[in-house]
């Protein structure tokens, strides 16, 4: 299969940056930015098996407030996917970037940042996207019943490049409706697509086990855990790859 099978187009605001296969789409999109790319620079690295891609955003308000491109990619790939798949597939969305589809974790969204001050600026910030599209030959289909592949779950006919283009398109309409309407819209949305909300959950919070009940999330999408009589604030930013708990 060539590469030329892989080329993708995207809307207006983004421009692509295909990668080798031996080169981490998410890795190069935190280099090109700190070298000064433009915003909206996509590093994508697609395969038969797998989609990776990482968008590169040029911040405007603090890294408290631009955090929120976390969950609005996280919409954008449900939004993506769900214009693709049969009816059926249902994706829900884990607040540490899991995505989930019918149950089973499949893939992941993270993101980085110039700095981790989240009342500065940052001078970028990167979200990366990792999908299965089919699992390792090394692993039989339903010998983990809580990993799965968009092949196993009935998207045999979705393409790498038709879902990354699809992801760029719904994630850009978000953007959009973030800069025009608020976050409303964006908490709204996102609420019906959380895994967890309102039960009880356990996670891994630097090196941290915490049980409780996910109660929701704050303006800036902060996690509230109630921990027995006490609720905990989790900040968004501390998932930032290379952060630290805030």
């Amino acid at each position: 299969m060539s590469d030329s099978e892989f080329e993708a187009s995207f809307p207006p605001l983004f421009t692509g940056l295909e990668v080798s296969s031996t080169i981490d789409p998410f890795a190069k999109a935190c280099s090109q930015a700190a070298l000064g790319c433009d915003s909206g620079l996509i590093a994508y690295n697609l395969a038969a098996n797998r989609l990776a891609a990482a968008i590169v955003f040029s911040p405007e308000v603090a890294l408290a407030d631009s955090m929120a491109m976390l969950p609005v990619c996280g919409i954008g790939f449900q939004n993506a996917l769900g214009a693709l798949a049969p009816p059926e597939v249902s994706v829900h969305l884990d607040w540490t970037g899991g995505i989930f589809v019918n149950g089973a974790s499949c893939g992941e969204l993270k993101a980085s940042a110039s700095s981790t001050d989240e009342k500065a600026v940052p001078d970028w910030l990167v979200v990366g996207l990792t999908v299965p599209i089919l699992l390792p030959d090394s692993e039989r289909p339903g010998a983990d019943p809580g990993r799965t592949c968009l092949f196993e779950e009935g998207c045999a006919d979705i393409s790498p490049t038709g879902l990354l283009e699809s992801w760029s398109r719904h994630t850009l309409v978000w953007i959009n409706r973030w800069h025009e309407d608020g976050l409303e819209p964006v908490h709204r949305e996102w609420r019906g697509l959380a895994r967890g909300l309102g039960e009880e959950i356990s996670m891994d919070w630097h090196g941290e086990r915490l049980d409780g009940k996910f109660l929701g999330v704050d303006e800036q999408f902060n996690m509230l855990l109630r921990t027995g009589a006490r609720t905990r604030l989790l900040k968004l930013c501390g998932l930032l790859t290379g952060g630290s708990a805030l």
